[in-house]
């Protein structure tokens, strides 16, 4: 039988209220004492609503095995079985003008574009999936379509394939040079990238530095926002 400790309202496997204490809180600033109480007033709140959606999940596929054992085979009167889906309430009607803002919600949901993923952080191959998902990777996308020819030696094969990459990464700095070109010189000539003084400043082979003027103008005006986020 799993071991439990009394949290408030609550009996949590003791295992995971010790993880949690010992483990998860430490760093982020909040109390255990306030963490428990804040928890349990969500799951007081929350689970009536959760019993009653999971009742109406069982009613409505009651229903539906209902129907379908009595009309087995494929459907033969669409409209009909439409009609008897809006009749349960598994279908609704469309609602009117819907307006939704993103006050009071958090940058990565308001600013951030894509997916939002959780990964376990000690996979690396996982994590660069996420990595990729979340920033809409032109590498990511170059590699693994035919944009890249395989000749030559630059099969996709069944792991990394270096003379590949340098034809993917050169491809990547070519559409970088037409989109977001450099105040001087070429993103084929960057060695490194980084923000100084809330700007962007590219080295180049040469030692210099340069700029990436006018980028969020750039992104406006041209509708290409994803051009920011290429990532390798």
């Amino acid at each position: 039988m799993t071991e439990r400790t009394t949290a408030h309202r609550l009996q949590v496997a003791t295992e995971l209220h010790r993880f949690i204490e010992d483990r998860v809180l430490p760093g982020t600033g909040i109390r255990p004492a306030k963490f428990w109480k804040g928890f349990d007033a969500i799951v007081a709140d929350l689970a009536p609503k959760n019993l009653a959606l999971l009742a109406e999940r069982d009613r409505l596929q009651s229903e539906l095995d209902a129907w379908h054992g009595a009309h087995p085979g494929p459907i033969q009167d669409m409209p009909a079985y439409r009609a008897f889906l809006t009749r349960i309430g598994y279908l609704v009607p469309e609602p009117g003008k819907v307006k939704i803002s993103t006050t009071q919600v958090d940058a990565e949901l308001a600013k951030q574009a894509g997916p939002q993923l959780v990964v376990p952080v000690l996979n690396a191959r996982y994590a660069l999936n996420a990595a990729n998902a979340r920033w809409g990777s032109l590498y990511d996308a170059l590699y693994g379509t035919d944009v890249i020819s395989e000749a030559d030696g630059c099969e996709k094969g069944r792991g990394y394939n270096p003379k590949r990459g340098a034809k993917v990464i050169e491809y990547a700095r070519h559409v970088l040079d037409r989109t977001a070109p450099l105040r001087k010189g070429s993103h084929l000539d960057s060695v490194g990238y980084r923000v100084k003084d809330g700007k962007l400043s590219v080295k180049l082979k040469d030692g210099s530095t340069t700029g990436w003027p006018m980028l969020l103008s750039w992104s406006a005006t041209r509708a290409r926002p994803s051009t920011r986020h290429l990532c390798c």
